[in-house]
């Protein structure tokens, strides 16, 4: 998309920088990455970047203008958490690189959610690029890393102690994001506790350090809720849907609240048409729509080419819906002459006393198979995995 920076990368690139990449990202969180990392970066278009920020603004408002009741009919009954917030403290909204039928390259809408994402490691990963390949620190993000550190510390952490803040995951150790946990550690001085170390008095939480029992005031959320009952004899002593004395950053009702669930009810020209699946229209062709649980994550359950066989199998139709097909364009050049196809994932903050979000970074992810998962790539493709987006003139 910026052919100048595109080319200056692949010139100035090499094996080595990319191991170099890789090393100084593990030496700073002391923990290796459990996802594949991209050898570059991609480089979109200042114009991009505003088509993107106007899809985001008016999906922000479309959502502002839903009434909290819609907004909670997303929540099955037997995940709904007390203590419910006016808004998510955390907003990521996910756009293809697409072609449309004119042939012009734009941002298509794949998913949101209020749910936090790479933040800490997504920050590192930028100022780490721009350590390997000087040159890119003329296009970086405005925000620099002490700007972004405060607003994640105020976020999060608030006015507590930050001994009395965790991050809360279940077997953290075991997740391919505890890289992000161990730089989000560093940077807000904050524990990773895992869900089944917690203990509980009353309404009171805890978690042990140093044999010392540390009261828990505030809950860094990175547990998927609905995904505890998918683990098999999972004993804790707290339970997600008691009432306790925490505050929780971001609440669980959120992740169900701003989902796949909202794609029918938004509209925008750079948002797919999507349907309910028990809604869809018999005029509409289903070659033309992906099928996709509500609320899967990581891209599981995704069938890009749905039957009217695997349709009708499906019981819980009101827990699906059928978005229209968007045609991801293979645009990002590596040193082979192959292609890549990309998302962007803006990661925003929601303030409490905030109308609307802050927007504080970005994250990229790269492939060359039909689904942006690594997974799906050959073993040996490049230009593939987590990266970064740098927006730049042409």
């Amino acid at each position: 998309m910026i052919p100048k920076y595109r080319k200056q990368f692949n010139q100035d690139f090499s094996l080595e920088k990319y191991e170099q990449l890789k090393n100084i990202i593990a030496e700073k969180s002391g923990v290796l990455p459990g996802f594949r990392i991209s050898e570059s970066p991609f480089f979109l278009t200042k114009e991009f970047e505003s088509k993107l920020i106007g899809a985001s603004e008016s999906i922000i408002d479309q959502i502002k203008a839903l009434s909290p009741e819609i907004l909670q009919k997303a929540v099955p009954e037997n995940c709904k958490v007390p203590n419910d917030t006016d808004h998510p403290h955390f907003f990521t909204i996910d756009f293809g690189v697409c072609k449309n039928e004119n042939g012009e390259i734009e941002p298509q809408l794949i998913e949101l959610q209020a749910f936090p994402s790479l933040y800490a490691f997504q920050k590192t990963f930028e100022n780490t690029f721009c350590e390997v390949y000087p040159f890119l620190s003329e296009i970086k993000n405005p925000m620099s890393p002490g700007q972004f550190a405060d607003y994640l510390r105020e976020l999060i952490v608030g006015d507590e102690n930050p001994e009395n803040v965790i991050l809360l995951e279940i077997f953290p150790e075991k997740q391919k994001t505890a890289i992000d946990f161990a730089l989000t550690e560093k940077l807000l001085g904050i524990k990773t506790v895992c869900l089944t170390k917690i203990k509980k008095d009353g309404k009171k939480l805890y978690y042990e350090d140093n044999e010392k029992l540390v009261q828990i005031k505030r809950i860094y959320n990175r547990v998927i809720f609905d995904e505890l009952d998918h683990i098999p004899n999972l004993k804790t002593e707290f339970d997600f849907r008691e009432e306790v004395d925490v505050k929780w950053i971001t609440h669980p009702n959120w992740f169900f609240k701003i989902s796949k669930y909202l794609l029918p009810l938004l509209k925008h020209q750079f948002v797919p048409k999507s349907y309910f699946l028990y809604e869809f229209p018999e005029n509409e062709n289903l070659e033309n729509y992906v099928l996709k649980p509500l609320f899967s994550f990581a891209g599981s359950g995704v069938n890009l080419n749905p039957t009217i066989e695997i349709i009708n199998a499906i019981e819980d139709k009101e827990n699906y819906i059928l978005q229209r097909k968007v045609q991801y364009e293979p645009i990002f050049e590596d040193i082979n002459g192959e292609f890549s196809k990309a998302e962007i994932r803006l990661l925003y903050i929601w303030r409490e006393n905030d109308e609307r979000p802050i927007l504080l970074e970005n994250l990229g992810r790269m492939t060359k198979a039909a689904m942006v998962n690594v997974d799906f790539n050959k073993k040996d493709a490049i230009w593939i995995g987590s990266s970064n987006v740098f927006f730049g003139e042409e």
